[in-house]
Parts: C-alpha cells; sequence; structure tokens
C-alpha cells in the first residue's frame, strides 16, 4: 500500500460546477504563471493536512452534518498572495452563508478532536487560478456568478498530484 492509503492529505472545499469552471479558465488565460488544472479548481473550506485513515469516518460524518444550504459567490477580481507567488480569484465580499459554512465546518472539526494543524483564524476565501504566477494585471473582467451548492471531501493524492473526492454533499 502507498503512504497516501495510511495517511491521505485531506480537504473539505465548495466544488464548482462546469460554467463556474469554464469561466474560471477564461480569467486563467489573463494570468502568467502556472495555471491550474481546471479539474482542480475550487474554493477550500478547510486544508486538513495529512490525516490517519481512522479519521476519515469522522470527517465524513461533519460533512453530513454541516448546514446545507446553496451560496451565490461572486468572483470580482483576482488578487495575489506574494509570499507563494498564487493568483486567485476574489471575492469583494464573503457571504455571511460561506463564512457560517466555515465556522460550522471548524466546529465540526473541533468537536471531534480534528482541528487542523495550523493557523487558522483567517480565512481568505479564494479559488487558487495560477501557481509561480506574478501579481495578476487583469483588467475589468466579467465577474463571475458561481451558485456553490456541492461540498465535498477531498484528497490529495501525493503521487501523481490529482485530486478524488471522496465524499459530496449537494447543498439546497
Amino acid at each position: 500500500m502507498s503512504p497516501d492509503a495510511h495517511c491521505p492529505r485531506l480537504f473539505y472545499a465548495l466544488w464548482p460546477d462546469a460554467a463556474t469552471r469554464a469561466a474560471l479558465v477564461a480569467w486563467q488565460a489573463l494570468l502568467d504563471g502556472k495555471p491550474v488544472r481546471p479539474d482542480k479548481l475550487h474554493l477550500t473550506l478547510a486544508f486538513l493536512g495529512q490525516r490517519p485513515a481512522s479519521d476519515v469516518p469522522a470527517l465524513l460524518d461533519i460533512l453530513a452534518h454541516m448546514p446545507a444550504r446553496a451560496m451565490p459567490l461572486i468572483f470580482d477580481h483576482a488578487s495575489h498572495f506574494t509570499k507563494l507567488a498564487l493568483a486567485w480569484a476574489a471575492l469583494a465580499q464573503p457571504s455571511p452563508a460561506l463564512l457560517d459554512l466555515r465556522a460550522a465546518c471548524m466546529h465540526g472539526l473541533a468537536e471531534q478532536g480534528l482541528a487542523p494543524r495550523f493557523e487558522h483564524d483567517r480565512f481568505t476565501p479564494h479559488v487558487t487560478l495560477a501557481r509561480q504566477a506574478p501579481p495578476p494585471a487583469i483588467g475589468d473582467c466579467a465577474p463571475i456568478a458561481w451558485q456553490a451548492d456541492e461540498l465535498v471531501l477531498v484528497e490529495s493524492l501525493k503521487s501523481s498530484g490529482d485530486y478524488r473526492i471522496l465524499a459530496s454533499r449537494r447543498l439546497t
């Protein structure tokens, strides 16, 4: 068995629909840097890091009990994490529903003793568009309206860099 099978790298994310994904890819074409593969575009709600496989049932239970409300998200500009050289799609104002979902996720993790092992006080909701990127010089772009309605638990496969959705929850 691979090491990934014993301690998978996991995260919760909002997963975009095909139309939102296509709009994000159009923004990528306006950026310098190495574009993130279209099938990997997502909004991370909580990065959990490497976890023993024995944590997965509790993580699935947390997913099943998170608030099930779809929410509109409007990406209206690109931004940049300088230290990481990442260009990303940004929200001018995160919706209260998104912040509530993040809080419920963190609460569920804390209740199970599974809080992420890194600083998580600051939450900057975004979709990473490009790596090894300079600050974006995108002018006027059409805003991307996303009705976020799919919450997932994802495994990041260390060996291939691919993502595998372990479970999905439809938000209504």
